[in-house]
């Protein structure tokens, strides 16, 4: 017989290491954090007895929705440490055999099964033939279904009639962070809970005492930003605290060390970034990034970080008491403060659309470093151009707007003191020398009416007749006041169509001034007039006192009666 090995079968090898999110995972209710409405909801609901039958829990990923799950099972089955326990507590105590059994995942009454990988209809017949069966031990049989959105459709409309009528005996639990992909049917069966993000501060108390219980010092600023970069998830935040303190063995965890491990760059560089930015000094701003970038910055991060000012600045803006990025106490809060006075909200909102457009550019580009330059160079060019509105208030005030496509003078703004009104009355003249001498002469819009006509463009003649009140006609210049029906292109394809007809040069513009009525408001206005002057005659004013209520629809000239037959509802006076 061989001797035998170093290591002998019956002895068992070394505990394994458990990670923070595996070793504090909650046993209770009282350890979960942030999810007081369920924790009451179920309180209340295990006080009363009216436990639902199935149970959706959904939210983000690391918020505990699995854990939650155990949990539940747990409650259903406790039995008390004595084993006297006959209804289901809110308060499992963990030391019986159900309560110890589910905590092992060995408990044959509750089936935990994987959604992903477990998503045909023939994994939900087995469940289906099972709950006919009563439980072997425990109260009752918890099948819990973990990314349950991702069953298949077959297997949803398999499981629908057993979820609606279980046996009594039988409790669903399913959990998802796709809610919107479940089934409206399957939703309808559950009772549902919704398990938000935690806050920031409650994860950081939290990570803090995970730490006192590791014996391991951290300073408060390193667990916020712990806090902050889980992004409410407990799970990634203990995954992150495990990961600081074996980045750093011994001593304190400070902020550097954790901005040094997450890629983040420090909020007060940021905000020294992001004023260099919106005052214009672009040369200054590379430098700041290219100095967070050695430092080991990720691009991106700096990216949300700047987004993240620009959100907290207009909060100040509009909410001056308003906490967020910054702590309210801290030096960068007041520097934050003092920058969003000098900033407007314009400004602000321009600045998170070109943010948010750089954001995404940098995370899909090849050199990310490179994107967010640009995308900076960008924001700060466009910093320095005052609010639209003020452009349209200043082009107003200047008599009127070019139309799309037009160009402004020809060349580039003399200086000496010209502003935009003389400018605008500059621009015909130029015009107006450039015009060929075979261009047809237009006196009125009713010429270009008729030009509109004889070319086939009957849609524009009528909104030259209709929605055009002239202002000024020169020599290959138009400018006008559109009606309320008017087309926003009426200006820009007006202006083309002439260049088009007469082969010259042509600008239409859009003025603020009231101008002349319409083509066809004068014709009703003549049209108007006349029969007013008509109605005076002696013999139509008898006419009209022998016939009450007649009207006079039409006024037309005996001269032309030979020469065109009457309108069909005409009548002559």
């Amino acid at each position: 017989m061989s001797e035998p090995t170093s290591l002998d079968l019956g002895q068992r090898p070394e505990e394994a290491y458990r990670v923070l999110a595996r070793k504090y995972r909650p046993s209770d209710f009282t350890g979960l954090i942030g999810q007081e409405a369920l924790v009451r909801t179920l309180s209340n609901a295990f006080a009363t007895g009216r436990i639902a039958h199935a149970f959706m829990l959904t939210g983000v990923r690391g918020v505990g929705k699995t854990t939650t799950a155990r949990i539940i099972a747990r409650a259903l089955n406790c039995i008390g440490p004595d084993g006297k326990r006959t209804e289901p507590t809110i308060h499992p105590c963990g030391v019986c055999d159900p309560c110890v059994s589910i905590a092992e995942s060995r408990n044959v009454d509750v089936q935990e099964m994987d959604a992903a990988s477990n998503n045909g209809v023939d994994e939900v017949r087995q469940i289906i033939d099972a709950v006919r069966y009563a439980p072997a031990s425990s109260r009752y049989k918890v099948y819990i279904l973990d990314e349950v959105h991702m069953l298949s459709k077959p297997a949803f409309n398999a499981i629908l009639k057993t979820l609606e009528e279980p046996p009594p005996h039988v409790k669903f639990i399913f959990a998802t962070t796709e809610i919107r992909k479940v089934p409206v049917t399957v939703l309808s069966r559950c009772q549902r809970f919704d398990l938000r993000r935690i806050e920031s501060g409650e994860l950081a108390a939290y990570l803090g005492q995970i730490a006192a219980k590791e014996k391991v010092e951290i300073e408060e600023s390193a667990l916020a930003l712990i806090a902050r970069a889980a992004e409410g998830s407990a799970r990634d935040a203990l995954s992150l605290l495990d990961q600081a303190i074996a980045h750093n063995e011994s001593g304190t965890i400070t902020a550097e060390i954790m901005r040094g491990m997450l890629g983040l760059a420090d909020r007060g560089r940021v905000l020294d970034l992001f004023e260099k930015i919106m005052g214009g000094d672009v040369p200054a701003a590379l430098a700041d990034l290219g100095a967070l970038y050695d430092s080991g910055a990720d691009p991106l991060a700096v990216m949300q970080d700047l987004m993240e000012i620009t959100h907290f600045l207009t909060r100040l803006k509009v909410a001056p008491s308003a906490q967020g990025f910054f702590d309210g106490a801290s030096g960068e809060a007041k520097r934050a403060a003092d920058l969003a006075a000098k900033l407007s909200v314009p400004s602000l909102t321009r600045a998170w659309q070109l943010l948010l457009k750089g954001l995404f550019e940098v995370r899909d580009a090849t050199r990310p470093i490179a994107a967010c330059e640009m995308a900076l160079i960008r924001l700060s060019y466009a910093a320095e151009l005052p609010p639209t509105d003020k452009l349209v208030k200043d082009i107003l005030d200047g008599g009127g707007v070019p139309a799309r496509g037009a160009s402004p003078s020809g060349g580039a703004p003399s200086s000496g003191g010209r502003g935009p009104a003389a400018s605008a009355v500059a621009q015909p003249r130029a015009v107006a020398q450039a015009m060929p001498d075979s261009a047809p002469v237009m006196r009125g819009l009713e010429d270009i009416a008729l030009l509109a006509a004889k070319n086939g463009a009957p849609v524009l003649k009528v909104h030259i007749e209709n929605d055009m009140h002239l202002v000024k006609l020169e020599a290959g210049h138009l400018e006008f006041r559109p009606g309320p029906r008017a087309p926003r292109s009426l200006a820009g394809d007006l202006q083309q169509k002439l260049r088009d007809w007469t082969h010259a040069r042509w600008t239409v513009s859009i003025s603020n001034q009231p101008g002349q009525p319409t083509l066809a408001e004068q014709k009703r206005n003549a049209k108007a007039a006349r029969i007013e002057s008509v109605m005076q005659a002696p013999m139509v004013r008898a006419v009209l006192d022998r016939f009450p209520g007649a009207e006079i629809v039409a006024v037309r000239d005996v001269e032309a009666q030979d020469v065109a037959p009457p309108a069909p509802d005409s009548t002559d006076s």
